[in-house]
C-alpha cells in the first residue's frame, strides 16, 4: 500500500468530499492539482503536466496555475460544464504546526457563477432543482445566484414537461436526489446539456425560512429546500440577496415547447446557435443588461392574461407617442448599471469600491427617470412612477463617503473621502503634514551640509533615509547621522528627528489604510440593508427598459397595435415575418394576409419549395408571440385570439444525440402537438410525412389533418407537397386550400411570394432543382421521367400515385375500371375474373364487397388499393 506525505494525505482527504470537481489546492502562490485531476486539467486547460514526490514509491502527476490568474482557468472549466472546488490555506503558515490547515471555501459550478466571462450580462444564469413524487408529479425550482431571483412550480413528472421547463429557463445545472431516475436523468442531460449535482437534504433550515413564508405546499417546499441547501453548502457564505421564493404555474403563460422554441428561433438560430437572426436579436433595443434579461424572459413566457397584455400595450402606445420623453429615458438608462447583479455582489461579499461608484451613478439617474415618467400623464405611467424608489438615503451616503475614482483593491486606501470620518482625517493630516515635514527636512539638510545632491527618500524595507554620495561624506557633521544602509556610490543615514517622524508617518499611513478598509466594510454592510429595495427598483427599471424597447422597435419597423377577440378569429392584413423583413430590404419583402375563424380552422398550403410557405407559417406564430409579450406586430392591421400554446413542426433535422432520425423527430413533434393542443392553440405543420414512403407519408398527413379537424379544432397551418390532399377541402368543412403563387417565365420559375386562395397547380420541383444549378443533363433527364410519369398517370385514370409492383390480380381489377377507383361495381366479366383467383383471394374479395370505394375520396381509395395489394401478396 502506498504511503504519502502529510500534505498529500490532506489533499486526498479534502478531495474525497469533492469527487465530481477539480480541486484547486492552494500551495503558496499556486493552486495545484494532483493525480487524475492533474491529468485531466492539463488536457482541458492545455497546461504542462509535471510530477512530484508524494512519499510513495511512484511520482504523483501534478499541474498548477498561479493564484492571480486562476479565475481565467476556472472560467474555462466552468464553460465546459465542470465544477471547481477552491481549497485555501486557513491559517498563517508562520504559526502553523505541521501541515497548514486548508479547507474548501467555495464550490464554483456552472449554475453558481457570480462574475467573470462565464456570467453573460444579457442572460440569467439559472441553477435548478427537481424533486419527483409518487403521484407522478414533480417540483421544479430555480434560482439565479447572481441576482437572487428564486421561483418554483409543480408540473407532471414527464420527460417532455421537465425538459421543456429546463429549456425555457435555460438552466446550466440541475440539483437532484442521488436516487433520481437514472433513465430520466440521462435523457435530460442529453437534451439540455445541464451539469448534474446531488443534494438529498430537504429539511427547512432557519437560515432561509424567511424566504419561504408564502410557500405552503410541502412538495414545493421540498424542492426549494433541496436547491437552497445545495447553494448554502457550496457557497459557504451569507446569501442575503436571495429574494423571497415566487410560485408560478406554467399554465399562466403561453406554452411554447422545446421543439417550437427551436423551430421559431425565438432566442437563438437553429444553425449558428447564436442570437443574431433570432426574434430576441430583432427586438433587443434595451439599454441595460437587466432589461435585456427581462426581455428574454418575456419572449420565453408570453402572457395569456388579456388585462396584463393590454397594460403593456398601453405603455408601449404612450412611449411611442411621446418620442422626446422616450429618447430622454433611453439616455438616462445608458447610465444605469446592473442593479440586480450589483446587489448580488454586495451580498456575496465580493463587491469593491468601483462597484459601489457604479451603484451611486445608477441611483443618481433614478430621480430624473421618475420625473420623466410622471410627465407622461396617464394612469399606467403613474402606476409605474409610484413604484420607483430612488433610495435617496443610500445615494447620499455613497456620495458623501466614496472617492470618485477609487483603486480596484479595497486594501490600498484612497477609497474614503475627506470629511467622512474624523479619525481618518486625523491620520491623513498626520501623514500629509509628516510628508511635508520630510520635504522641509531635505531642504534644511542641504542648506546645513551644503550638499546639493543630498536627498531624503523612502523604501518599504528600510523606511525613510538621508542619502549622501560617498564623495560628499566629509561634509556631514560627526555624531548627528546614524548609518542605515551602504550602497555602491552612496551611504544612507537616519537622524533621531527623522526616526521619530518616520514612526509617526508610517503609523498614520498604516492606521489610515486599516481604518479605510473597516469603513468600507461598514458601508458595504449598510448597502446590504438596501438589497430588497434595490432588487425591487431593478425590476421596475427593467420593465421600463423593455417597454421603451418595444416602442422603439415598433416605431422603427412600422408595427401596429394588435386587437384581440374572443371569437377565435385571426385577421392579419399585410403581415410580415419580422426577422426576415429586417434581414431583407423592407421594400423587397412581400406582405401577406391571413384570415381564419371557427369555419376556417385549417389552412392547407401548397406551392413550390422556396416560395415562402415556411416563412408565412412562422410569421403567424411570431406575430402571435409578439402580441402576447406586449409588443406591436408587423402588419398593417391585426385582430387576434389569445393563444394558450404554439406547436410547430418546421424543418428537418436528425437528433443525433438521442439517436433519432429526421422522421422520428418529425413524429415526436407531431405527437407532442396533437396530444397537448386545445382549440385555443396554434399548430404549424410543415411537410408532415415526407420522411417516409409516399403512401405512408400521405396517409399520416391526412390522418393528422382529420384528427385536428375533428378532435382538436385548433388553428392550424399545414403545408404540403402532397397535392392529393387538397381534395380534403371538399371533405372536411373547416379545411381551406391556399397556395403560394409562382409563375414560369421563359422556362424559368419566378416566385411571387404571395398567398392566394385555392390549391397550387403543381409542385415546380424540377424548376427549383434548376435554380439550385444541378447539372443540365440531370435536369433534362428529370423532365423526361416526369413526362413519362404524367403520361402513365393520365392512362391510369388520373390516379396520382399507384402502389408499386401490383400483383396480377391487382392489375386485372385495375384494368376493369380504368376511369375510377372501385373494385365493387358489378362487371360483366366478374365471374371470369373470379375464376382466375384462388380460394383465399376469392374470400378476400367477398369480404371487401361490403365497402364502397366510390364513396371514398381519391386518397382514401388509393390507400385501400395499396392495402389490398399487401393482403393479396400475403
Amino acid at each position: 500500500m502506498a504511503t504519502y506525505t502529510p500534505m498529500i494525505m490532506q489533499y486526498l482527504k479534502v478531495k474525497a468530499e469533492y469527487q465530481d470537481a477539480f480541486l484547486f489546492f492552494r500551495l503558496g502562490d499556486f493552486y495545484e492539482m494532483f493525480f487524475e485531476d492533474a491529468i485531466k486539467a492539463s488536457q482541458e486547460l492545455e497546461i504542462t503536466l509535471t510530477s512530484r514526490d508524494g512519499g510513495s514509491t511512484e511520482r504523483i502527476p501534478m499541474c498548477g496555475v498561479p493564484y492571480h490568474s486562476a479565475p481565467n482557468y476556472i472560467e474555462q472549466l466552468i464553460e465546459k460544464g465542470f465544477k471547481v472546488a477552491i481549497c485555501e490555506q486557513t491559517e498563517d503558515p508562520k504559526q502553523a504546526k505541521g501541515v497548514v490547515k486548508r479547507e474548501v471555501v467555495q464550490l464554483i459550478t456552472p449554475g453558481t457563477v457570480m462574475d467573470g466571462k462565464g456570467l453573460h450580462d444579457k442572460e440569467n444564469n439559472y441553477i435548478a432543482s427537481i424533486s419527483l413524487f409518487n403521484d407522478h408529479t414533480a417540483g421544479l425550482a430555480y434560482s439565479d445566484l447572481s441576482t437572487g431571483e428564486t421561483k418554483v412550480t409543480q408540473l407532471a413528472a414527464t420527460f417532455d414537461d421537465l425538459v421543456n421547463e429546463l429549456a425555457t429557463i435555460g438552466a446550466k445545472e440541475v440539483v437532484i436526489h442521488t436516487e433520481f431516475d437514472e433513465d430520466l436523468k440521462k435523457k435530460m442531460c442529453e437534451r439540455t446539456g445541464v451539469t448534474v449535482s446531488y443534494e438529498n437534504e430537504t429539511e427547512l433550515s432557519v437560515k432561509f425560512s424567511s424566504l419561504m413564508d408564502d410557500l405552503k405546499q410541502d412538495k414545493l417546499q421540498t424542492t426549494v429546500c433541496r436547491l437552497l441547501n445545495y447553494l448554502f453548502k457550496t457557497q459557504k457564505r451569507s446569501l442575503d440577496h436571495l429574494q423571497k421564493v415566487e410560485t408560478y404555474q406554467v399554465q399562466q403563460f403561453m406554452k411554447i415547447d422545446y421543439y417550437s422554441k427551436r423551430n421559431l428561433e425565438l432566442t437563438e438560430t437553429i444553425r449558428a446557435k447564436g442570437k443574431k437572426g433570432s426574434l430576441l436579436w430583432l427586438l433587443d433595443e434595451t439599454m441595460t443588461a437587466m432589461g435585456a434579461r427581462m426581455l428574454k424572459r418575456w419572449i420565453d413566457r408570453p402572457l395569456i392574461d388579456l388585462g396584463e397584455i393590454e397594460k403593456r400595450h398601453s405603455m408601449v402606445a404612450l412611449l411611442q407617442e411621446r418620442f422626446f420623453e422616450r429618447e430622454d429615458i433611453r439616455e438616462l438608462l445608458k447610465e444605469v448599471y446592473d442593479l440586480e447583479r450589483l446587489a448580488g455582489r454586495v451580498a456575496f461579499g465580493n463587491v469593491n469600491a468601483r462597484d459601489l461608484i457604479q451603484l451611486r451613478k445608477s441611483l443618481a439617474q433614478i430621480p430624473l427617470l421618475k420625473n420623466i415618467i410622471s410627465e407622461l400623464g396617464q394612469d399606467i405611467a403613474d402606476e409605474i412612477m409610484e413604484a420607483i424608489d430612488p433610495c435617496d438615503e443610500l445615494t447620499n451616503m455613497l456620495e458623501d463617503s466614496l472617492h470618485e475614482q477609487p483603486p480596484l483593491s479595497i486594501k490600498e486606501g484612497n477609497i474614503i473621502k475627506d470629511g467622512y470620518n474624523g479619525e481618518l482625517d486625523e491620520f491623513r493630516d498626520a501623514s500629509r503634514n509628516g510628508k511635508t515635514w520630510i520635504a522641509q527636512l531635505e531642504r534644511e539638510e542641504r542648506e546645513r551640509t551644503g550638499i546639493r545632491s543630498l536627498k531624503v527618500g523612502y523604501n518599504r524595507i528600510f523606511g525613510y533615509y538621508i542619502e549622501v554620495t560617498k564623495a560628499n561624506l566629509g561634509s556631514l557633521e560627526e555624531g548627528r547621522y546614524e548609518r542605515k544602509q551602504t550602497l555602491t556610490n552612496a551611504e544612507r543615514f537616519i537622524t533621531p528627528e527623522l526616526k521619530e517622524k518616520e514612526a509617526l508617518i508610517l503609523q498614520a499611513d498604516e492606521k489610515s489604510i486599516e481604518l479605510e478598509y473597516e469603513l468600507f466594510l461598514k458601508i458595504r454592510e449598510t448597502v446590504k440593508d438596501y438589497i430588497p429595495r434595490l432588487q425591487k427598483l431593478a425590476r421596475i427599471v427593467s420593465e421600463i427598459d423593455v417597454l421603451q424597447c418595444f416602442a422603439t422597435v415598433s416605431e422603427k419597423r412600422h408595427y401596429v397595435k394588435p386587437a384581440f377577440n374572443r371569437e377565435r378569429r385571426i385577421m392579419i392584413k399585410d403581415g410580415r415575418h419580422p426577422v426576415v423583413e429586417k434581414v431583407m430590404d423592407a421594400q423587397e419583402y412581400v406582405p401577406n394576409d391571413c384570415y381564419m375563424d371557427p369555419e376556417r380552422e385549417i389552412l392547407l398550403i401548397t406551392g413550390p419549395n422556396m416560395s415562402g410557405k415556411s416563412t408565412y407559417m412562422r410569421q403567424l406564430a411570431l406575430t402571435a408571440i409578439l402580441a402576447q409579450i406586449g409588443c406591436y406586430v408587423p402588419a398593417k392591421e391585426a385582430d387576434l385570439p389569445i393563444f394558450d400554446q404554439v406547436f410547430t413542426r418546421i424543418g428537418a433535422a436528425d437528433d443525433l444525440i438521442s439517436g433519432q432520425s429526421t422522421f422520428m423527430v418529425e413524429m415526436l413533434e407531431a405527437k407532442n402537438a396533437i396530444t397537448n393542443a386545445t382549440q385555443d392553440s396554434l399548430i404549424l405543420f410543415d411537410e408532415i410525412g415526407r420522411g417516409t414512403s409516399t403512401y405512408d407519408g400521405m396517409a399520416l398527413a391526412q390522418a393528422i389533418i382529420e384528427y385536428i379537424h375533428e378532435k382538436i379544432k385548433a388553428k392550424t397551418l399545414f403545408s404540403t407537397h402532397y397535392h392529393e390532399l387538397t381534395i380534403l377541402e371538399q371533405e372536411l368543412a373547416n379545411v381551406k386550400n391556399i397556395h403560394v403563387s409562382a409563375m414560369e417565365h421563359n422556362g424559368s420559375l419566378v416566385f411571387l411570394h404571395k398567398i392566394k386562395e385555392g390549391a397550387a397547380d403543381k409542385s415546380y420541383g424540377i424548376h427549383v432543382a434548376q435554380l439550385a444549378e444541378l447539372p443540365e443533363n440531370l435536369i433534362s433527364r428529370a423532365n423526361e421521367i416526369l413526362s413519362r410519369l404524367e403520361q402513365k398517370k393520365g392512362q391510369a385514370g388520373d390516379v396520382s400515385v399507384t402502389p408499386p409492383q401490383a400483383s396480377p390480380a391487382f392489375k386485372e381489377i385495375k384494368e376493369e375500371q380504368p376511369s375510377q377507383l372501385s373494385f365493387f361495381q358489378e362487371q360483366k366479366s366478374e365471374k371470369d375474373n373470379a375464376s382466375n383467383l384462388n380460394k383465399k383471394e376469392r374470400k378476400l374479395l367477398e369480404e371487401l364487397k361490403s365497402f364502397d370505394i366510390l364513396e371514398m375520396n381519391p386518397l382514401q381509395a388509393m390507400n385501400a388499393l395499396y392495402d389490398l395489394q399487401k393482403k393479396l401478396k400475403k
